[in-house]
Order: structure tokens, then C-alpha cells, then sequence
């Protein structure tokens, strides 16, 4: 085995693992960061979704050695400590989660999507989200909370009612 030098979250880590060993698992089972998840190991579901130099990353089909010298931001680092991402509150405020298994996932994608485009459309929305599955079906409230990050994001508070309200009517 080799050493690797991982950075996550903004920390350095020193890591004896096999090159080829997922960064899904050195992020869970070696650092401890649980809260990106397995899904199917093949890069399909979206469960699995961290940044990689702020791109959206799938860390199940990502080597240790092919992400050495990036830095990785998982759901664990998406804020910072004392304050949510305004994706990250978005989810909480419109309910978005059931189930909450793929959710740090689509809260990975939506956050780099609105880092790339801070107005994104529907279907910017769709486009970015298309490889993030939800068993659950919420996909009208990850669409409205996007918008409703993008509008917190923007310093827009008052248009932010209007994907509350959005996401108050699919739950219905």
C-alpha cells in the first residue's frame, strides 16, 4: 500500500490505502464521514456525490490516487460548522428529504450547480440533477428548494415565499 494525501473538508489526511480504493470508502470507513452515502457503486445513483475541486464527483467510482492533490468537499464540509449551506437549509425548510437516503447527494449536486450558475432555470435543474435518483419522488421539492438557495443566495429574501409556496403544493 501507498500513502496518499487527501485533502477534505479543508483538512489534510495522511491515508495508508491502496491507490484504486474508492474515496467513497476512505471518506466512511477510514475518516469516519458517514454522510456520503452508498448507492450502486457504479456512478449511476448519485448517492455517492462530493466535490472534487468543486465539481460534483461521484467518490464511488473515484480513486484515492486519482483524487490526491484535489480537494474534496463532502456533506459533512458543505457548511461551515456553525451555519448551513443555503442549500442545506432550503432541504430543512421545504421538507425536501423523506426517506433522506440520496439526500446529501442531491444537496452535493444542487450546491455545484448553483456555484456554476447562481440563476439556474428548470431545466439548468434538471440537467445538473439527471444522474441523482430519489426513490422517493421528490423531485418537485429538490427543484423548488434549488430555486429557493438560489433567491437566499442572490440576497433576494422576498421571492424566496414563492418556492416555499411552490413546494407547500406538492406536498398536498
Amino acid at each position: 500500500m501507498a500513502q496518499f494525501e487527501l485533502e477534505v473538508n479543508g483538512e489534510t489526511h495522511r491515508l495508508d490505502v491502496p491507490g484504486e480504493m474508492p474515496v467513497l470508502w476512505a471518506l466512511r470507513d477510514v475518516l469516519g464521514l458517514i454522510g456520503t452515502k452508498f448507492g450502486c457503486g457504479i456512478a449511476q445513483c448519485g448517492a455517492c456525490t462530493v466535490h472534487l475541486d468543486g465539481v460534483a464527483a461521484r467518490a464511488c467510482v473515484l480513486s484515492v490516487a486519482g483524487a490526491a492533490g484535489k480537494a474534496i468537499t463532502t456533506i459533512e464540509g458543505l457548511g461551515n460548522g456553525t451555519r448551513l449551506h443555503p442549500v442545506q437549509r432550503a432541504w430543512i425548510d421545504l421538507d425536501v428529504a423523506q426517506c433522506g437516503y440520496c439526500q446529501s447527494g442531491q444537496i452535493m449536486s444542487a450546491a455545484a450547480l448553483l456555484a456554476d450558475n447562481p440563476a439556474p432555470t428548470d431545466a439548468d435543474i434538471d440537467a445538473a440533477m439527471v444522474g441523482n435518483y430519489c426513490r422517493c419522488g421528490t423531485y418537485n421539492r429538490i427543484r423548488a428548494a434549488i430555486h429557493s438557495a438560489a433567491v437566499q443566495m442572490s440576497g433576494d429574501e422576498a421571492s424566496a415565499g414563492l418556492f416555499y409556496d411552490a413546494a407547500r403544493e406538492v406536498r398536498t
